[in-house]
């Protein structure tokens, strides 16, 4: 049974799951700092470019299975109408005024 959203561990994941599953994509960019990087599968991706495509413009949605390491790191079955649905993991570095400046996903 996955993880609600609102008892995730941390706020600034916390968020960042809800905006996701909301198509909120305003909410989402005011998470993250001006200089937030992010990787997939082990490689740096243009932010911009990869929330578009594997986010906001193909449905994304995150099912947490788990979270670990304060709620900085989450398995989740991530979903989108480009790739269906898949087991991914998820890490977080979240700043002190509690916006994210790196994400890193991947299959899990």
């Amino acid at each position: 049974m996955p993880i609600q959203p609102a008892k995730l561990s941390d706020p600034s994941v916390r968020a960042f799951v809800t905006a996701v599953n909301a198509h909120d994509r305003e909410g989402f960019m005011s998470l993250l700092s001006p200089d937030a990087t992010m990787a997939d599968d082990g490689s740096d991706r243009d932010l911009a470019q990869w929330i578009d495509q594997e986010i906001f413009s193909s449905h994304g949605h995150m099912d947490v299975d788990n979270e670990s390491n304060g709620g900085h790191s989450l398995i989740a079955r991530y979903s989108n109408d480009t790739w269906g649905e898949m087991r991914t993991r998820w890490s977080f570095t979240v700043e002190e005024d509690g916006r994210i400046s790196r994400f890193e996903t991947g299959q899990a």
